[in-house]
């Protein structure tokens, strides 16, 4: 199938490792002129350099000035973008018991307003030129809150509701506004959640793992690739008609259709 992603450019937010890295990778597979960026500068020049047509950018987009800073690199190096996959880092974890007012700042300055804002930046372009797609990299934790993830729960509830109010009012522009909702994913995020799980029930961490996969009906956690195949499709000319949709890419965890 031909995504016709060739010559499009593709921003990927906190694109590094994990996730983001991986969607980077299929995107510029598919032909699209990438953006990988992150924290590390240096990573993300090492990242692009093995990528058919990428560049990489250090930016730190909890930094207040770092989307506008980010949108202009962008711009300077291969036009407006097309595609904007949002992705970062997640508040730490806790129970919802354990959460104050003033932890809500770490859900929204995360998870929140740097996404905001880059979609405010991009959006009047898409809407111009008649072509979009806008991705955000959520949890399963949207579909069914996870426990000791109450932070995160919140911030990524949130970020759906805007994203789905957002995909009705801009449907008929040709720019489409999804989630990609990951389960168990080998990551090192997955990882650092199945160490502090272990040192928070006194278990070791390779029980932890194993109780995971076996609540899960693959029976493996799922692996960068798959997940970023998914990603590429929606943000792709062939998922034109596909809207306000967030799908589970989670090997069956989600005991609901």
């Amino acid at each position: 199938m031909d995504l016709g992603l060739t010559g499009r450019t593709a921003l990927v937010c906190s694109s590094t490792s994990g996730l983001g890295e991986a969607i980077a990778r299929a995107l510029a597979a598919e032909g699209a002129r990438t953006v990988v960026t992150g924290r590390r500068g240096d990573r993300a020049v090492a990242i692009a350099t093995e990528l058919p047509s990428a560049v990489g950018i250090a930016i730190d987009l909890l930094s207040p000035d770092a989307p506008r800073a980010l949108l202009e690199a962008v711009t300077a190096a291969y036009g407006p973008p097309d595609v904007l996959v949002l992705n970062g880092p997640g508040p730490r974890p806790a129970p919802a018991a354990e959460i104050g007012v003033d932890d809500l700042d770490a859900a929204v300055d995360t998870l929140l307003r740097p996404h905001l804002q880059l979609v405010n930046a991009v959006l009047p372009g898409m809407r111009e030129r008649g072509y979009g797609r806008i991705l955000a990299v959520g949890s399963s934790g949207v579909a069914t809150p996870l426990p000791n993830l109450a932070l995160s729960n919140l911030g990524r509830a949130a970020l759906a509701g805007y994203l789905k109010t957002l995909a009705t009012e801009v449907a008929a522009d040709g720019v489409t506004v999804n989630m990609l909702l990951p389960g168990r994913i080998g990551t090192d995020r997955t990882a650092a959640l199945d160490a502090a799980n272990a040192a928070r029930s006194g278990r070791s961490v390779e029980s932890v793992t194993a109780a995971s996969i076996g609540s899960i009906p693959a029976g493996r956690y799922g692996r960068t690739e798959e997940f970023a195949a998914a990603a590429a499709f929606l943000c792709s000319a062939a998922a034109s008609y596909v809207t306000g949709v967030a799908l589970r890419c989670d090997g069956g965890l989600v005991p609901t259709l």
